[in-house]
C-alpha cells in the first residue's frame, strides 16, 4: 500500500489551495481540526473500519456530526474521502493542511529537546537566533531528554542541530573508530 503521506497530501493541497482562494484558511483549519477530531475518536474509527457499513451510511452518520461545523466545501471533502474510503485518514490530511498553512505563513515550527529546563530567556534567545537563521518565525515547543547530558537538540523540519554532548560524544566516537 502506498504511503499514507502520499495519498493525504493531494487532498491537502487541494483544501489549502481553495481555502487560500477563498481567503479563509482559519475558517478551513477549524473544519479539519473538528472532523479530524471526529475520525480520531475512537467510536467512530471503529464504524468506520467496520466492513458492514456502506460509504453512503458512513457519510451520512459523519456529515451528521459535523452538522454545522463544515461549510459546503467541507462537506464536499468529507463526500469525497467517503467515496474513496479515506475518512479515516482524515487526521493526517488535517496535519499536512497545517503545515502547508504554517509554511505560507512563514512559520516553522522547532523542536528544543534539552538535558535540563532552559530558562525563559535562553529559549527566548535561542527562537531569536534561529529566526534569523532561517528568516522565518519559529514557533518552539521544547522538550527535557536528560539522556542528553548537557546542551541542545532542535529539529525544523528536516535540519537537525545537535549542540548535546550525547551528540558531542557520539560524533567523537565515530572519528576516533575511523
Amino acid at each position: 500500500m502506498a504511503e499514507a503521506i502520499t495519498i493525504v497530501r493531494p487532498y491537502a493541497v487541494a483544501a489549502f489551495r481553495l481555502a487560500k482562494e477563498q481567503k479563509a484558511l482559519t475558517e478551513w483549519s477549524e473544519m479539519l481540526t473538528f472532523a479530524a477530531a471526529v475520525a480520531a475518536d475512537a467510536q467512530m474509527k471503529a464504524y468506520i473500519e467496520d466492513p458492514k457499513v456502506t460509504a453512503e451510511a458512513l457519510e451520512k452518520m459523519f456529515l451528521a456530526i459535523c452538522d454545522k461545523k463544515l461549510d459546503a466545501a467541507g462537506v464536499n471533502l468529507i463526500k469525497l474521502l467517503g467515496e474513496y474510503g479515506r475518512l479515516a485518514l482524515l487526521p493526517e490530511v488535517a496535519a499536512a493542511f497545517e503545515e502547508l498553512k504554517a509554511e505560507d505563513e512563514g512559520v516553522l515550527e522547532a523542536e528544543i529537546t534539552a538535558a535540563a529546563k532552559p530558562a525563559d530567556s535562553a529559549v527566548k534567545d535561542l527562537v531569536k537566533r534561529l529566526e534569523t537563521k532561517f528568516g522565518k518565525k519559529i514557533e518552539a515547543s521544547v522538550k527535557i531528554d536528560p539522556e542528553l547530558i548537557g546542551g541542545v537538540k532542535i529539529v525544523i523540519g528536516d535540519t537537525v542541530i545537535d549542540a548535546s554532548v550525547r551528540g558531542q560524544l557520539q560524533e567523537l566516537a565515530y572519528t576516533l573508530k575511523s
